[in-house]
């Protein structure tokens, strides 16, 4: 009988050895059940080239075909990554919804004698709960939102929070973006069903009875929206405004960004950006101070001129509490995260 997931917090308990994601590549890539390890009946062109006969020609034809490559699938993967699993192991396998690709490696799983298992609706039915969390229920977790200008060490200082007890959301980590212009993490985002799925991940760890830090930020990060049930809450939480002297903002910012400040192509694309807001003659400025290798003034230059601004325009100033920091060092870092944590 297909295994019924039922709840998020489940997923941390489940009786089973290990979740096989039988979907293609790309699908795992954009969002898959946490934990899962992608072990493909179809590669992503057999998926396609399977798909295509069935709307054009002969579902018959295209059922057959696909059982062909899924055969040719498995086999390998019991002769590669499944190659060292004992008898005794016990797998739960699933695909989009519960269907052909993931029941008919199931069922090759089961008559070599491991009790494997199927989720009851596949991938859909963990998408549901995820959208369930974040989309139809009120954010159940009290906010407390870390506010402050481009450079305040915000998302330090939430992991001094964590380090002392207390309770966190990195959204920053989580959607890999840094919430701004020079803000990417990586080469590409995740998805936004894998940026959520992280989300409803770290949701169901919280203690509801205790509140949770967040940065400030805007519903967007990068190309990634806040979902609703909790974006709501942050328009309304208690915040901490952290300020900070210009020069320790500016050394933050030169250790924050080192990838960016190596990686010259990137930095200069970027700045060409910025010519809408600043016009061509300010951009040369800066581009000037990037090739010579002044990047402290072109830091404290952005700050100043584009950041600042903005970030005034955009940020509540009511029913906030002033956090005015000497510096921007880990100890003080982690005496702020210890009042904090002791006001709430």
């Amino acid at each position: 009988m297909p295994f019924a997931l039922t709840d998020l917090r489940a997923l941390a308990d489940l009786p089973f050895d290990e979740i096989i994601d039988a979907r293609s590549p790309s699908e795992f890539a954009e969002d898959h059940i946490p934990g899962a390890i992608n072990l493909p009946s179809l590669s992503d062109a057999e998926r396609a080239e399977v798909g295509t006969i069935y709307v054009q020609e002969d579902p018959f034809l295209a059922r057959k075909l696909g059982a062909a490559y899924v055969a040719r699938n498995v086999a390998d993967h019991l002769q590669g990554p499944l190659a060292d699993r004992t008898g005794g192991w016990k797998p739960l396998v699933y695909c989009w919804r519960g269907g052909q690709r993931s029941g008919a490696f199931t069922v090759i799983l089961k008559q070599i004698g491991w009790r494997a298992d199927l989720v009851d609706g596949g991938y859909r039915a963990y998408r549901r709960l995820v959208s369930e969390a974040l989309y139809e229920t009120p954010w159940p977790v009290p906010v407390i939102l870390i506010d402050g200008n481009t450079g305040t060490a915000k998302t330090r200082l939430l992991h001094q929070i964590a380090k002392a007890g207390g309770q966190i959301l990195d959204l920053e980590a989580m959607a890999e973006h840094r919430g701004s212009l020079f803000g990417p993490m990586s080469e590409h985002q995740p998805s936004q069903k894998m940026f959520e799925s992280r989300l409803a991940q770290a949701l169901v760890g919280l203690d509801p009875a205790r509140p949770v830090f967040v940065e400030a930020e805007s519903s967007k990060i990068g190309n990634l929206m806040v979902p609703p049930s909790l974006w709501k809450v942050m328009i309304d939480a208690p915040r901490y405004f952290i300020t900070a002297p210009i020069e320790a903002r500016v050394g933050h910012l030169l250790e924050e960004y080192r990838d960016v400040i190596g990686a010259p192509a990137t930095l200069d694309a970027i700045l060409a950006k910025l010519i809408r807001y600043h016009g061509h003659e300010q951009i040369a400025a800066w581009r000037a101070l990037a090739g010579a290798g002044d990047h402290a003034a072109l830091a404290a230059e952005l700050v100043a001129l584009h950041y600042d601004p903005r970030y005034a325009r955009i940020t509540r100033h009511d029913a906030h509490v002033p956090l005015d920091l000497p510096d921007l060092s880990e100890a003080t870092l982690a005496r702020v995260a210890e009042r904090l944590l002791s006001d709430s």
